[in-house]
């Protein structure tokens, strides 16, 4: 049998169920019993409760129970709580409050859960909930964080005085005051990295158990962090997270959304308690729309101070992130963390002064998406270069070169002291422009202009933080059929993990990928698990299956010493055998695996890390657009990207991740928008309908290289990959927008460049 290693690129393994129908997604589970649960939602953005009549729905066909906060709290139900409490970088604790399970005296956003039905059949349970009847009081509702912070805005949470969770200064302010006193040029703009809602093909669900012979819970569900998830479901339910059991086998897609507990994945295992049966949820589109974490709504003031020659001198930034209507997830964290980490990106910026407000609104609450905070700070500077060259007369691509940290430099240590360790940022730029024929471009340009059309050309530089959950570990078992059990706290949800995990173990101990089977997506197989976030899982799965194999490695030169007859001194371990130096004498790995389960000395190794930093893929993405003039329509014509990430342990699934966050990007720049209205909060894109997310019409073909810095941070080189298209694609589009409109004076531009916003601003521009 073949041993495919890291840089080969073999077909993904799993790939061969999911076409074939094989997948076990959350729809594909069979259990007996089975009821139905439908949650009632919120139809007001903003209001007091005042009663709820469940009597109706309770005598209704089918119905087991009708279940609302007071059934909640007579059975000790807590509320949610934000994953991170503090501020990251002070430990100064979050103004916040804990999200209910259902709504009490108060509901604070449109879908907001307010009673659970659980019926025979869904059918039954749907009827059912149009039987309850609700009291609300409607009050004002804000939907923006300008508006959320206005004098005589409404007061969301009382626990949250004046809606700001978060009010923070950090970095260099007397430097930077100082250094916009002394430059030459300041460019000031005011960005929009407007809300998008993630999507994935597979919704949200659950399916709850409970076992009255040992009190236990057990979820499936579609979830891609299921160890952390399912401890903080546990402090829901009042039970130790050993009483809970979280299984996710096959997960269609989370981007973010799936990161984090929710209030339906304690309410099903709650009903299951109280109704004796097996429950089932799954979201449907349109709660997918209200009640998913959102991604983005950062809104930025910004600012960029330059000498003559364009060196940057400083940065300012005002930023204001709207939450939504509780502080859920890791919401407070990226703004602390992520958002902070990389202020400057790849640029030398000796000053920078950082305004940090958070605020609550009448909003679907924020959690993650590719990027999370990294993505807004490229966006920033992205778009002030392209400003700064503009204004100052400068050439935008001279002066990111200009500016540009060097390859001599690394590891850089940036102005907040973070440290980056390894890239060729300016050569990367340069690569990915001699790729995209930037001297073609003129050309180009006069070919659309001959045909009626603006062409624009946009660049922007991605780098991000990867790491997520900084705790990892595996289990690697050797079966006594000659396979290997993987066990790893990881998760896939659509990556590839079983083809490029087996890859790095059968890399490191030279034994066939056929006989590596990997086993994840649940919390009783291994104690841990950091689940699947910030493209860590092949940086922090991938250093605990290379450490593991160390110490396979050496329990196994033992036995192999014993069985060869030979000091260990003298064995060396190569391409999965033990080998006497100078001799033709050897052992295989598997035979020793098999004497050491004799010995009661198995090679079975379970390894626990915890990392010190992280990886920071990179890279340069060039895109070109047309503009039609007079219908506003825009056309995404060329995409082309140099990235670095590293050693590539799959180069083709590298390829497909890469691919699929560029689409993420593009839906962003070009046409996706979670909007409400100002007025009532509700919101006016919540279904396919008003929402439109990117086909295969709207994407060029992508052209993408590679311009490899091996990583130093961890023993394989990798840098994560999924979530860098998802950075670049929409500063960049926004600029080649930008540039395109430039003959008509367009100066600023926030995205999504739909045809009706770019002719409006056209028309504001001729004005």
């Amino acid at each position: 049998m073949a041993v495919s290693t890291i840089g080969d690129s073999p077909k993904r393994r799993e790939d061969a169920r999911f076409v074939t129908g094989r997948g076990t997604y959350l729809d594909d589970l069979r259990f007996d019993r089975l009821a139905r649960a439908t949650v009632l939602r919120s139809p007001h953005a903003h209001a007091h409760v005042r009663s709820i009549d469940v009597s109706a729905a309770l005598s209704a066909l089918g119905v087991l129970a009708v279940l609302t906060a007071a059934d909640a709290a007579a059975d000790g139900l807590g509320p949610l709580r934000p994953y991170v409490e503090a501020n990251v970088q002070t430990g100064e604790p979050f103004r916040f409050a804990p999200q209910p399970l259902l709504a009490t005296d108060k509901v604070r956003f449109v879908g907001e859960p307010v009673a659970l039905v659980v019926a025979e059949t869904l059918a039954q349970a749907l009827d059912a909930a149009e039987l309850i009847t609700v009291d609300y009081v409607a009050l004002p509702a804000v939907t923006t964080t300008e508006a959320a912070c206005a004098q005589d805005a409404p007061q969301i949470s009382a626990e949250v005085p004046g809606n700001r969770c978060i009010d923070w200064r950090t970095g260099d302010w007397p430097g930077t005051e100082e250094a916009f006193k002394q430059a030459a040029h300041v460019v000031r703009l005011r960005l929009d990295n407007h809300r998008i809602v993630t999507n994935p093909m597979e919704p949200r669900g659950c399916v709850g158990r409970f076992d009255p012979a040992d009190n236990r819970y057990t979820l499936h569900v579609s979830s891609q962090n299921i160890h952390i998830n399912r401890n903080h479901v546990a402090r829901c339910l009042g039970v130790e997270p050993k009483d809970v059991r979280f299984i996710a086998p096959d997960v269609g897609g989370g981007f973010g959304a799936k990161n984090f507990a929710y209030a339906e994945h304690a309410l099903i295992l709650w009903a299951a308690r109280r109704t004796g049966r097996p429950v089932k949820w799954v979201a449907t589109r349109s709660e997918v729309f209200l009640g998913d974490h959102a991604g983005r709504d950062m809104q930025a003031e910004a600012a960029l101070a330059l000498d003559a020659s364009g060196r940057f001198l400083a940065l300012k930034v005002e930023s204001f992130a709207n939450l939504g209507a509780y502080m859920a997830g890791a919401g407070g964290g990226v703004q602390t963390y992520q958002y902070v980490h990389l202020q400057g990106t790849v640029y030398r910026i000796p000053a920078i002064a950082l305004h940090v407000i958070a605020v609550l609104s009448n909003t679907t609450p924020i959690g993650v998406t590719r990027g999370p905070g990294f993505a807004e700070t490229v966006n920033i500077l992205e778009r002030l270069i392209d400003a700064a060259a503009l204004q100052g007369g400068f050439d935008r691509l001279e002066l990111r070169r200009r500016n540009i940290i060097a390859g001599r430099d690394m590891p850089m240590t940036n102005s907040f002291g973070f440290q980056v360790d390894s890239g060729a940022f300016g050569d990367t730029l340069d690569k990915a422009l001699a790729r995209a024929d930037l001297i073609g471009f003129a050309e180009r340009r006069r070919d659309s202009e001959r045909r009626g059309l603006l062409r624009g050309l946009g660049v922007a530089y991605h780098i991000k933080g990867t790491g997520g959950s900084p705790e990892e570990n595996v289990d690697i078992r050797f079966e006594a059929d000659g396979t290997v059990s993987l066990i790893t706290g990881t998760q896939h949800i659509g990556q590839g993990h079983e083809t490029t995990f087996p890859q790095i173990l059968a890399h490191r101990l030279g034994i066939s990928n056929e006989q590596i089977r990997l086993c994840q997506g649940d919390t009783d197989l291994i104690a841990a698990g950091g689940g699947h976030g910030s493209s860590r899982a092949t940086y922090m799965g991938g250093t605990a299956i290379w450490r593991a194999s160390d110490t396979i490695i050496a329990k196994g030169l033992a036995l192999a010493a014993d069985a060869l007859e030979a000091a260990e001194a003298d064995i060396r371990f190569e391409n999965g055998r033990f080998t006497v130096s100078g001799t033709d004498r050897a052992i295989a790995l598997l035979e020793v695996a098999a004497l050491g389960r004799k010995k009661k000395e198995p090679l079975d190794t379970y390894h626990f890390w915890k990392r010190e930093h992280l990886t920071f893929p990179n890279g340069a993405h060039v895109v070109e657009v047309e503009v039609d003039r007079d219908t506003g329509v825009v056309t995404l014509v060329r995409y082309t990207a140099v990235d670095d990430y590293g050693v590539l342990v799959n180069p083709m699934i590298v390829e497909g991740q890469a691919h699929g966050a560029m689409a993420q990007g593009i839906g962003q720049a070009l046409m996706e928008h979670a909007t409400y209205d100002p007025a009532s909060g509700q919101m006016v894109a919540a279904s396919f309908m008003d929402y439109s997310l990117p086909r295969a019409e709207h994407l060029p073909s992508f052209d993408l290289g590679f311009n490899h810095t091996r990583c130093t941070t961890n023993p394989l080189g990798v840098k994560g990959c999924g979530e860098a298209g998802a950075i670049a694609a929409f500063p960049a589009i926004a600029n080649a927008v930008l540039d395109a409109l430039a003959p008509f004076g367009v100066r600023n531009f926030d995205g999504p460049a739909t045809p009706a916003r770019v002719w409006q601003a056209i028309q504001a521009a001729q004005r």
